[in-house]
């Protein structure tokens, strides 16, 4: 018969195996746990460099594409003509117009009057092309350029030969005479 001695050092041996089976096993784990945490860690890297570098790309392209945009824009408002602002106020015999010409000298101001209307004209340079330099780069253009044009239509005609204009720190002030037509009694035969 198998004494206890023989039996006790059989299962101290078998529990040191599986004890060191166990390290092993658990050593392989913590290996294989730390070798996919690396990868976890360099597959977000890359996918956090990526992501910054895609922003970077759309930042740049939403940059180009509002230079783009500003130039369009500039080109198009140099080939349509603008309006003038102006304020008109109207009296029981005259009317008056101020319009804002900023910059704009009065010589270069354009006023045509009609039966009943009268047109405003004045033609701005846009403040890039004060400059001599190539390297100027336009990055705001929210000012008026190039030809703009206001035309007023009046309810009465107006008294052509006695309207008059001033200029006064950019601003051009017109007073336009209501044409005062008297009535005229005719008789019935």
């Amino acid at each position: 018969m198998v004494d206890g001695e023989t039996i006790e050092t059989k299962i101290s041996d078998k529990k040191d195996e599986f004890e060191e089976k166990t390290d092993e096993k658990k050593d392989d784990m913590k290996d294989k746990y730390e070798e996919t945490k690396e990868k976890g860690k360099t597959i977000a890297d890359n996918v956090i460099s990526d992501l910054s570098r895609s922003i970077d790309e759309f930042k740049e392209n939403l940059k180009s594409m509002q230079k783009a945009a500003d130039k369009k824009y500039a080109d198009y408002k140099k080939t349509t003509v603008q309006s003038l602002d102006v304020d008109l106020v109207e009296t029981d015999d005259v009317y008056y117009i101020k319009a804002a010409v900023p910059g704009i000298d009065k010589e270069d101001i354009l006023i045509e009057a009609g039966d009943n209307d009268i047109s405003i004209e004045a033609t701005f340079v846009p403040y890039i092309e004060e400059f001599e330099e190539d390297e100027a780069e336009l990055i705001v253009n929210s000012l008026k350029s190039g030809r703009c044009v206001k035309t007023i239509r009046f309810e009465n005609s107006i008294d052509l030969e006695n309207i008059s204009a001033k200029f006064n720190n950019g601003m051009v002030i017109i007073s336009i005479p209501k044409l005062i037509i008297p009535k005229h009694k005719v008789n019935v035969e």
